[in-house]
């Protein structure tokens, strides 16, 4: 999920002084059959299939070379040389705009800049409630309940479901607060990794009341508003909506099934076996053991009180100043439309920057640290999600050059315009998917795909004589289909936000969270897809949809997992 969403911009390249516009237009027209770029600059006018290489490239290669830094890099320097037409000298012209333009813009852009102080602000309060003894306070109070590797992942996932309202401070809060704990009870990263990714987006994306509610019912009305004659509340088409959002229900029954069974599927399986049976619960790599030492300078010393109330209050701090926050900069008169304006990043700020002061005013008013002592853990904290940012700004950056060379266009036309209605949710949803999974953002994916496929699906209806109360249910499984495809595509994707802060806030190596969870994304994705998307599209009610769908995925780990 990448809350700043920026559609359809195009920062302008032009060709190197010297080098003739025609040529490189020539170079691309041999060796890019299809593929068009406009001649006003260099700007791309239509990249076609070519639009898809920088994100396949980038996602390839962070697969192959288990390295995602030099892959994300190495995406969209591709893309901003395809931005030139391929040209010779636009290969040393795009490296330097990589830096210049596109990461200098990820790095300028307000939201971004948000979403960057939030984490480090996080990171610090982390830091610091780790030094000051709070952190192993709540692992001793914990591990009273959750005394067996079972119970801690049913307790990470209940604290998933109590911090619903945003998918940024659930991931952070979760995961640093349990990693202690499941690596205590050997319980592999990578699973907790999962357990904080999964019970992240979907909740935060079908919830009545969170920061992505406001953004989706936005752009839901604002789509419906170019439809004549269609007059629809767009918060109760997002209310019916809901129950067509396949693939965020299946996947947290998926999580409840894991936890439930205890039982495991493919890279996973090995690495909670890794964990219980070798006592190694990081997956053997270097970005793993870094990141870890960051935290390593925070641990508190001996003779320190490990007092709960140290964490307990900072957290609660900042959870409740992130409400506030919203009640503050949000306006109407229910609750809905209060959180549904509400600025969502200045909400995030101010509440992990009460809960960073009140750790620290805790810290010292007890003289458990010394003002010196309490700054020195919130800068080591904030230095243990560097990693993480220099990550985040490169997806941002990647996102960037897609929308450049128009990668969702491409993907949208691919669709066309004579198919069947029914069919138009499974596809909708699949497109959805490919696009979340290629740029890494799945509130792009729905800035995006929504103002279209929208449109599309009543168009498709009204001209098979399908525009009636009757026939709704599509169009309200072809907006479930945009929102559950982008988290989808976001959860398998290695370059997207969420899935890069999970691996974080849990220690776990990016590439190995991301290998460990795919099979649990597919399995429920896929679930969705076929019991869910395709068959709502040709009038099979969602209450018949979603047992069977969630019969599947609890059989499947029933049947098929095993146990650790």
């Amino acid at each position: 999920m990448t809350h700043g969403v920026r559609v359809a911009t195009s920062p302008p390249f032009s060709l190197p002084a010297g080098v003739p516009a025609g040529l490189s237009i020539v170079a691309a027209t041999i060796l890019l059959p299809g593929v068009a770029f406009a001649q006003d600059g260099g700007t791309v006018s239509n990249a076609g299939w070519v639009s898809l290489l920088p994100p396949v490239l980038a996602i390839g290669l962070a697969l192959v070379m288990r390295q995602v830094i030099p892959a994300l890099f190495a995406g969209v320097w591709v893309g901003a040389w395809a931005a030139t037409g391929f040209s010779p000298m636009g290969l040393l012209t795009s490296l330097m705009a990589t830096a210049d333009t596109y990461i200098a813009e990820a790095l300028a852009d307000p939201d971004h800049v948000s979403v960057i102080l939030f984490t480090v602000l996080v990171g610090g309060m982390v830091g610091v409630i780790s030094r000051n003894g709070g952190m192993l306070g709540i692992v001793e109070r914990i591990v009273v309940y959750a005394d067996t590797a079972r119970r801690a992942t049913m307790a990470t996932v209940g604290m998933g479901l109590a911090i619903f309202f945003d998918d940024y401070a659930n991931t952070l809060v979760v995961g640093n607060t349990m990693r202690p704990i499941t690596d205590r009870l050997k319980v592999s990263r990578e699973k907790l990794a999962y357990l904080v990714d999964s019970t992240a987006a979907p909740i935060a994306c079908i919830a009545l009341v969170t920061t992505w509610v406001g953004y989706e019912v936005g752009l839901i009305r604002d789509a419906m508003a170019s439809i004549p004659g269609l007059e629809l509340n767009a918060y109760m088409v997002f209310l019916n909506s809901i129950a067509y959002s396949f693939y965020p229900l299946l996947a947290l029954v998926l999580v409840f099934s894991v936890v439930g069974f205890g039982r495991d599927l493919g890279p996973m399986l090995a690495a909670e076996r890794r964990a219980r049976h070798e006592g190694q619960v990081a997956p053997p790599s270097g970005a793993a053991r870094a990141s870890g030492n960051d935290l390593d300078d925070v641990q508190p010393e001996d003779g320190i009180p490990l007092r709960a109330i140290n964490a307990v209050l900072p957290i609660l701090t900042m959870i409740f100043g992130v409400v506030a926050g919203m009640f503050i900069t949000g306006e109407g008169e229910s609750v809905r439309d209060i959180i549904g304006s509400a600025d969502p990043y200045r909400s995030l700020i101010w509440g992990s920057l009460a809960g960073s002061l009140v750790a620290i005013a805790l810290s010292v008013v007890q003289r458990v640290l010394s003002i010196e002592e309490a700054f020195g853990a919130w800068f080591s904290g904030c230095r243990s999600m560097l990693f993480a940012i220099v990550i985040l700004v490169l997806a941002w950056s990647l996102s960037s050059v897609t929308d450049v060379l128009g990668t969702a266009d491409y993907l949208v036309s691919l669709i066309g315009d004579s198919l069947h209605p029914g069919l138009l949710p499974a596809l909708v949803f699949v497109i959805a998917a490919v696009t979340a999974f290629s740029t890494g953002s799945s509130w792009g994916t729905m800035g995006i795909l929504l103002p279209l496929m929208v449109p599309l699906s009543w168009a498709l209806m009204a001209a098979q004589g399908m525009a009636g109360a009757e026939h709704l249910p599509i169009l309200y499984a072809t907006v479930a289909a945009v929102m559950g495809g982008a988290v989808w595509g976001d959860h398998c994707s290695p370059i997207s936000d969420t899935t890069i802060l999970s691996s974080m806030a849990s220690q776990c190596d990016h590439i190995e969270h991301v290998r460990t969870q795919l099979p649990y994304a597919m399995l429920a994705g896929g679930a969705a897809l076929l019991f869910g998307a395709l068959p709502a599209g040709f009038g099979v009610p969602w209450w018949i949809c979603l047992p069977v769908g969630a019969a599947v995925v609890i059989a499947a780990i029933r049947w098929r997992g095993q146990l650790p």
